[in-house]
């Protein structure tokens, strides 16, 4: 079905065609939009993290993550913000991978979370002095690597004194009221 616009002037009424738009094919599969799962594990950082920096449920993580799920830019930018690489890196073009430099980058950040834990758990000797060196060594690559910390230990607790990000957000005062009968 071809679609016609009329064009009006005081002399001539001319009539342009317009083509068709194609439809997208339901038998083949969604094209995939943002990588920001991928930017994601390429970064080591967990759903969880990623849910608590946003201020969302884990659910809502996994939902924006698959790859063909339309989210706004804004949201774009806060996955920007929590993964920090460039917002170029999280948006898909047809046949391109992560780039070298965002590459080389999460694996600076491992060498140093490496570097940091190893530093941290050996506190004397030979390791110790050599784990300090090679911090030093990639801070010479890479300043911004300074304020990497070491792996997270596994089963590690908070003390008492200790507050995680869930005591940070604020709950709407609807949740403690008695549901409307």
């Amino acid at each position: 079905m071809h679609h016609a616009h009329t064009i009006a002037s005081p002399h001539v009424h001319q009539v342009i065609a317009r083509p068709p738009q194609p439809k997208p094919d339901p038998s083949s599969p969604p094209r995939p939009l943002h990588r920001l799962a991928r930017v994601r594990c390429q970064e080591q950082i967990t759903q969880r993290t990623v849910a608590r920096r946003l201020g969302i449920a884990l659910t809502d993580v996994r939902r924006q993550e698959s790859s063909t799920t339309d989210i706004p830019l804004s949201v774009l930018y806060q996955w920007q913000g929590v993964l920090d690489v460039p917002v170029t890196e999280l948006l898909v073009e047809p046949g391109d991978a992560l780039s070298q430099p965002i590459k080389q980058r999460a694996q600076l950040v491992r060498l140093m979370k490496t570097a940091r834990t190893i530093s941290e758990r050996c506190r004397k000797g030979t390791v110790s002095r050599m784990a300090e060196t090679l911090i030093g060594q990639l801070l010479d690559l890479m300043p911004e690597l300074q304020e990497i910390g070491p792996w997270h230990a596994i089963g590690r607790r908070r003390t008492r004194l200790e507050l995680g990000r869930a005591a940070e957000r604020t709950l709407p005062d609807e949740l403690f009221l008695p549901p409307n009968e």
